[in-house]
């Protein structure tokens, strides 16, 4: 495993990444709504990433077609944008990159759409929560599999699964680095975290079974039993005291 420690000056390359992700993230946040597609907001996060001088960190990765990742309702990851429409009652899961000046930022957010069922609502905000509960352990001095254990047992606490096929990841220069970032209980601590890791730490979380399968575009992600799953991530910098998210204004 090749974790690399940022310097001081590649972390405020990371801010400026971060800042105009989490810019865009509120265009989409703002056009989240019933008769909305897909489509449309894909356009209108890389029309404004680009706008930036950044470049859509997802867009030809692997050969992923778009910029944005929507996942609507059962899909959890990889949803293609497309003349789909957005339907109240909905939920849509957003996955977002950019790339400037040499490095990457991630972040994700789910939404409701229109009346949403309360079921839908809770699933939303216990997956917000059990990301801030992983963050209690990213800062120097932690280890790793912390983090997933306390994401882990704040979902079985709710009622929600925690899916297991998909995990975060170190961030960078390169979109996905070393380490995996575990959202649940693996054997072992895992490595000490130090001062100048970056993570993009994103839970998912099902209301129903953690079993995943693929849609036959490949990359599509959806739950085995239909049931709806929610995604939450930002972009963290582990410091020696409270970890930085360059994705998430202080507003926020």
């Amino acid at each position: 495993m090749a974790v690399t420690i940022k310097t001081p000056e590649q972390i405020g390359k990371m801010r400026a990444a971060g800042a105009i992700l989490a810019e865009t993230e509120r265009l989409i946040r703002e056009q989240i709504r019933p008769g909305i597609t897909t489509q449309e907001l894909d356009d209108l996060a890389e029309k404004y990433i680009r706008s930036r001088g950044a470049i859509p960190s997802f867009k030809g990765y692997g050969g992923f077609p778009a910029s944005l990742c929507i996942s609507v309702n059962e899909e959890i990851v990889h949803g293609f944008p497309g003349k789909r429409k957005l339907l109240s009652g909905d939920i849509v899961s957003v996955d977002m990159g950019c790339y400037i000046d040499g490095f990457h930022a991630d972040m994700a957010r789910t939404y409701g759409v229109g009346d949403v069922s309360p079921e839908a609502e809770k699933l939303i905000r216990v997956t917000k929560e059990s990301f801030f509960e992983g963050l209690r352990f990213a800062k120097a001095g932690c280890h790793l599999h912390q983090i997933g254990d306390a994401i882990e047992k704040y979902v079985k606490e709710n009622g929600f699964s925690v899916v297991r096929d998909y995990v975060g990841h170190g961030i960078g220069r390169a979109l996905h680095e070393d380490p995996s970032v575990y959202n649940y209980k693996v054997p072992g601590r895992g490595i000490e975290l130090v001062a100048g890791m970056a993570l993009a730490i994103e839970p998912m979380v099902t209301a129903g079974d953690w079993h995943v399968r693929l849609l036959k575009n490949g990359w599509t992600a959806v739950t085995k039993d239909g049931s709806l799953s929610a995604h939450y991530e930002n972009t963290v910098i582990i410091t020696d005291g409270a970890p930085e998210l360059t994705t998430l204004p202080k507003a926020d």
